[in-house]
């Protein structure tokens, strides 16, 4: 039998042997794929009065999503709003200082979306035409390749990963367990991956339930994920929403 493949080195979370992690999982197969599996996380708690909503917005980086939204960026500041900013590796190399000063504002808490913005699977498959990791190795090299680089740039750990296209197998997801992070899902897709007007963006918000966790982007500023959460916000507060943070929500 041909020796696992290896992960790349490099400082890990403690307690985690990359080496050791990717031979725990090589081979082992896997029969689920989505963005809705066991141990995917797609609702906070409520954890007091009123109706929590997460707001998470995604980095993806690459030629075509390495954007920023300064208008939504300015509009979650300027209205006081708590958000989970899942940043790509590439979107981060693209903005090293804006990524520091993200992390450091109160309101903002940076987490994982990945090293190359690709599916979580030990097989390769693929979603929306992108194929995924290959491998356990590559499993684990997607995951601690960018959490590393956010300790490295931010000195902070970070505690949540999402994948790009935010799917996954089950072995993929058991791997992240095995990491020391949770996985954050979506409970409704707020922009459309960046392709939705305003008024679509708007109805997403106003119809998501109490405790989801909202999929939404900040690197396509010519989208209208601004201007439909701007739209949406007197109605969400009139109906007692208020934003949390996942750390907040966490169980």
């Amino acid at each position: 039998m041909a020796p696992a493949p290896a992960a790349r080195q490099g400082r890990a979370p403690a307690g985690v042997d990359r080496g050791a992690l990717v031979a725990r999982f090589e081979g082992v197969p896997a029969t689920q794929w989505g963005t809705h599996l066991p141990g995917v996380v797609t609702h906070v708690s409520a954890g007091g009065p009123g109706r929590p909503l997460a707001l998470t917005f995604d980095g993806c980086g690459g030629p075509a999503g390495s954007g920023v939204d300064h208008a939504l960026l300015d509009l979650l500041e300027r209205e006081r709003i708590p958000a989970t900013l899942f940043l790509n590796r590439r979107w981060i190399d693209a903005h090293p200082d804006l990524v520091r000063d993200l992390a450091a504002h109160p309101l903002f808490e940076v987490e994982n979306h990945g090293s190359r913005h690709l599916p979580l699977s030990v097989h390769g498959r693929s979603a929306y035409g992108i194929d995924g990791t290959g491998s356990s190795a590559e499993v684990v090299d997607e995951v601690l390749d960018n959490h590393e680089r956010i300790r490295t740039l931010t000195g902070r750990e970070p505690h949540w990963f999402r994948a790009g296209t935010a799917h996954y197998d089950e072995v993929a997801v058991d791997i992240v367990g095995e990491i020391g992070v949770r996985i954050a899902g979506f409970a409704v897709n707020g922009d459309g991956g960046a392709t939705f007007g305003a008024g679509q963006v708007r109805a997403s918000l106003l119809g998501a339930e109490s405790g989801a966790i909202v999929l939404l982007h900040l690197n396509h500023p010519q989208g209208g994920t601004a201007e439909g959460l701007e739209a949406a916000l007197p109605e969400l507060r009139a109906s007692g929403t208020h934003f949390v943070l996942l750390e907040q929500g966490r169980d």
